[in-house]
């Protein structure tokens, strides 16, 4: 009787590639998987795959990934485009006197509360703040400029991209579809202030974010306290169409009052925006309001 024979499998091996034995390089490539993994958040048969691709270099191999998640995110966003994107977030970044506010929209709720998402949004702003924060150094009053679309995704987001190349990638890794619907900047003189606020808030590294948000610019000669913000969240809840002034007519019914200045003050309704206004020497020069997916709304 012959003895079993022994089958072995048959590696495959690259001519010129290595043959790695042995626990201890299994070790160190598992590790660095795991890193790759964490660090660019793409699956571990994909991460696996970049590293084996590129010899183990982690950096050609990150750099591998995200190209090719880029370019899968504009096969999605292609295919997806048709989508409706009624859900998303606010953000807003205020340095000095310059602040903008962006809204960045995806199609459920559950992917607006998603981590990914909620960076991409404050990522969008900060790079936009940054190319927009230049452009009207100086300016006498306030200057509000408005942004479609088209122009945001053309706004540039470092390492050769665009804010539509960092929009793509994030859809595909996210897989739903996402818009840039919209953005404002304000610029104001040395005598007005910026204030920001968004609603639900929820802040990164100083960067407000949520579906609501509004930005005031206020003129006064104190420093600027808590009914700054109070204004802001009343703005949002309010919804003024606009500012108004002491002697203008005033709405039969006060829940129809579409000035601010008449409006009864969200904070405390026994005074007006008017009066509170008084009281604290200050004085509404203009105002930004975005409710995240309202302009889709609208087109409905």
């Amino acid at each position: 009787m012959r003895p079993a024979l022994l089958r072995l499998p048959v590696l495959n091996v690259r001519r010129g590639a290595a043959l790695h034995l042995g626990c201890t390089l299994w070790q160190a490539d598992k590790s660095l998987l795991a890193k790759l993994r964490r660090k660019t958040g793409f699956s571990i048969s994909n991460c696996k795959k970049a590293l084996e691709l590129h010899d183990n270099d982690a950096d050609k191999a990150e750099s591998w990934l995200r190209a090719q998640a880029q370019a899968q995110g504009w096969e999605k966003a292609t295919k997806l485009s048709g989508r409706r994107t009624a859900q998303g977030l606010v953000g807003i970044h205020i340095e000095g006197h310059s602040g903008v506010m962006v809204e960045v929209n995806c199609e459920t709720d559950f992917v607006a509360r998603n981590e990914k998402f909620t960076t991409l949004v404050s990522q969008v702003t900060k790079d936009f703040f940054q190319q927009a924060a230049t452009a009207t150094p100086h300016p006498q009053g306030v200057v509000k400029e408005s942004f479609s679309e088209e122009q945001l995704r053309a706004v540039p987001a470092g390492e050769g991209k665009t804010l539509g190349d960092k929009l793509a990638l994030a859809i595909g890794t996210i897989g739903e579809n996402m818009s840039l619907p919209r953005a404002t900047r304000v610029t104001v003189d040395q005598d007005t202030q910026l204030v920001g606020y968004c609603h639900p808030s929820t802040v990164d590294q100083d960067m407000p974010r949520g579906r609501y948000g509004s930005i005031l610019a206020l003129r006064t000669h104190r420093p600027l306290t808590e009914v700054a913000k109070q204004l802001c969240a009343h703005v949002i809840g309010m919804n003024p169409k606009a500012i108004g002034e002491e002697g203008d007519p005033k709405a039969e019914n006060p829940d129809d009052e579409t000035l601010l200045v008449h409006q009864e003050f969200l904070s405390d309704p026994s005074l007006t925006v008017g009066e509170v206004l008084r009281e604290e020497g200050l004085q509404v020069v203009d105002f930004v309001r975005y409710e995240a997916g309202e302009t889709q709304v609208r087109e409905e």
